[in-house]
């Protein structure tokens, strides 16, 4: 089962009602490899590891020019209400992976490039990179759910969530809430 254009049209008022800030935290998940999850109630973030024990270090889909991993992906940040829009078959299809879940507003006009994020003790910094989806979200959630997150009146929204890096290292717990600095 796939949301449909329509289903996802509708939902674009309550995606827009999500916090600006102190956003809690629905699931926390490392993703050790490739369609692999944990899901934990705490994430360690570090400026150097990202999250310990996740693919990023070793397999990042975006590196620096001396093929170290790229820092300004090191955590993904999903809207939860764009999830519960796209995720509709829970037995079937899988989490995305995104490291952190959280009711939050992703804008552009709520959270600029540079933006800083408390994440539990940890601070993360809103990257220039934007998520436009990739090629399993489509094969997972469907065209409309990939066309949805890329349409021209919708960008600005950062439907896909946050990609972000770490400043400060810390733990992030499933109780803790994101707070804008």
């Amino acid at each position: 089962m796939q949301a449909t254009t329509a289903q996802l049209r509708t939902a674009l008022d309550h995606v827009r009602a999500a916090p600006t800030d102190n956003a809690p935290i629905a699931s926390l998940c490392r993703r050790p490899g490739f369609g692999q999850r944990e899901f934990l109630t705490e994430l360690p973030l570090t400026v150097d590891q990202g999250i310990p024990g996740d693919r990023w270090l070793s397999a990042p889909w975006m590196k620096l020019p001396d093929g170290s991993p790229d820092p300004r992906i090191q955590v993904s940040i999903l809207p939860t209400r764009v999830l519960d829009a796209v995720w509709l078959d829970r037995d079937a299809q899988p989490h995305p992976g995104d490291p952190i879940v959280a009711d939050l507003d992703c804008s552009y006009g709520n959270l600029p490039i540079g933006s800083r994020l408390q994440a539990g003790t940890a601070v993360l910094e809103v990257s220039d990179v934007f998520n436009d989806a990739c090629v399993k979200w489509k094969a997972r959630y469907g065209n409309a759910a990939k066309d949805w997150i890329t349409e021209r009146e919708n960008v600005h929204l950062r439907l896909r969530g946050l990609l972000c890096k770490i400043v400060q290292d810390g733990v992030l717990r499933q109780t803790d809430h994101l707070v804008k600095l």
